[in-house]
């Protein structure tokens, strides 16, 4: 890391540590130590402690994901399906997280839980390691692998799948509605400057591993498991909670002295239909339910496939298809804390509106790049660009849209709805796009682009009639735009 670099970092750490925290809805009775108090030093300390761990979680996920293990397919020589079941696979698996959802609320700590769910899921992938290892040894053949490969994948998404939503919840205990976009900007753009950093450097080191690529990456890989226990030991540093008080004192919140055991009691007697019910009357919410998962559906039919794009049809190095993600990763980090503060200023949705106009025609901007200096220098920069700095917002936006329209009661319950939901309907866009592909549908990878940018703009239709409590509307945020447009004119 170069000293502008870590210059940058810091400035991020330093900025979390100065935001203010405003007085939450955290009791002692939400928290496993009941007639306790807790500073806002604490809480600033959570809030650090989980940035930092979405540091090695990132180097976690470079190596277990991504164009690294999208290029390890392409050594191997994979199919095009099998790239399709790779990037559907992650999506596909959110159909546990219900499951998931209604046993950690049966928990009376997010923090065991999620050492629970994620340990296993991340040590999976030492199997990995020693499948490339007898691979080497041609123990193994290339096709078996691939076939191992994508069964690790689907063992490790499962298993973690079962914790998404306790830890959102959690997240969102934790962080004030008020400061959600400024500190997830700022948490997210970290995460960019982690990928902007180490994902070139593991390209690197890949492409140019006296042993092969195959082998350079089992390295790495092993490497990436460590920062993801490290990843977890970060998380003994937040503040606990706990799910039954914090469901209890959603019944009743007007009276948080009551007893605590008690309200709990309550909550595990209240019926199951009451919450179906509760469910099928939140309009809001099944709106947002409905615009994201035709959303993900429509990204994904082709977003997997621009890594393939450029690996298999333009045929460029892996250090050149890294080099375009740090780029992309960079865009996203230094708009990201834009996008924070803005969301918190006029709202979500109309960014998740605008912005997802310009995310949806992307990728038409694909259709006129080919193997020359002027596209491989310029135009793939450029659109990488582009890229980042629309998908921040997207990212951002679209995960504390879901934080709002989310009740507090099961809230972790309703996390995992819209994951299983939208992550089954994303699956089955790559799992589709895949087979389009396959079968040179109206001319391949050019005409699954253009048939992803319809179903793009036809998913933001939705998003105009969801209700935002603290957000502007449509037109109060073209005026805002207009009125700072004057004054930077004048």
């Amino acid at each position: 890391m170069n000293p502008t670099q870590s210059e940058t970092a810091s400035s991020l750490i330093s900025e979390i540590s100065e935001i203010e925290v405003i007085e939450t809805t955290i009791a002692p009775s939400l928290l496993p130590i009941y007639n306790r108090t807790f500073s806002k030093d604490a809480i600033r300390t959570s809030l650090r402690a989980s940035t930092i761990d979405g540091i090695f979680a990132g180097i976690f996920g470079i190596t277990t994901g991504g164009i690294l293990l999208s290029n390890f397919l392409v050594e191997l020589d994979a199919a095009p399906v099998a790239f399709g079941m790779l990037a559907s696979i992650p999506m596909l698996v959110n159909f546990i997280q219900p499951l998931g959802a209604y046993i950690s609320e049966r928990f009376s700590s997010r923090y065991q839980y999620s050492l629970l769910i994620y340990a296993p899921s991340r040590l999976i992938w030492l199997i990995l390691v020693i499948c490339i290892a007898a691979f080497s040894q041609k123990l193994i053949n290339s096709q078996q692998l691939v076939i191992l490969t994508l069964l690790i994948v689907f063992m490790s998404h499962l298993w973690g799948g079962l914790g998404s939503a306790s830890w959102l919840s959690w997240m969102a205990t934790l962080v004030h509605r008020r400061l959600r976009g400024r500190y997830f900007g700022i948490r997210s753009s970290i995460a960019s400057l982690t990928n902007l950093i180490c994902v070139p450097l593991a390209g690197l080191a890949v492409s140019h591993w006296y042993g092969g690529t195959l082998q350079g990456y089992g390295i790495l890989l092993f490497v990436g498991i460590l920062f993801g226990m490290i990843s977890l030991a970060c998380q003994h540093f937040k503040l606990d909670v706990n799910p039954q008080a914090q469901n209890a004192i959603a019944v009743n919140a007007n009276n948080l002295n009551d007893s605590v055991d008690e309200q709990i009691a309550d909550v595990n007697s209240t019926s199951q239909p009451n919450f179906w019910q509760s469910l099928r009357n939140d309009t809001n919410f099944l709106i947002f339910l409905l615009y994201f998962s035709v959303w993900m559906f429509a990204v994904n039919l082709c977003n997997p496939f621009f890594n393939l794009y450029m690996l298999d049809t333009l045929d460029l190095d892996v250090s050149w298809v890294t080099f375009y993600g740090s780029l992309q990763a960079g865009a996203n980090m230094l708009m990201l804390i834009l996008w924070g503060r803005l969301a918190d200023k006029i709202g979500n949705r109309p960014i998740l509106f605008f912005m997802g106009i310009f995310v949806a025609i992307a990728p038409l901007l694909w259709l006129g790049i080919r193997y020359t200096s002027l596209d491989i220098w310029l135009w793939l920069p450029m659109l990488h660009i582009f890229l980042g700095g629309t998908g921040a917002a997207i990212d951002l936006c679209g995960n504390n849209m879901q934080l709002e329209v989310a009740p507090t009661k099961n809230q972790s319950i309703y996390f995992a709805m819209v994951a299983a939901i939208a992550g089954l309907c994303g699956a089955f866009g790559t799992i589709l796009g895949g087979f389009l592909v396959q079968i040179n549908f109206c001319g391949g990878l050019l005409g699954l682009f253009v048939f992803s940018t319809v179903f793009r703009l036809v998913a933001l239709l939705p998003i105009i009639f969801v209700q935002e409590s603290r957000g502007q509307s449509f037109v109060q945020t073209i005026q805002s735009f207009w009125t700072f447009r004057e004054k930077a004119k004048g």
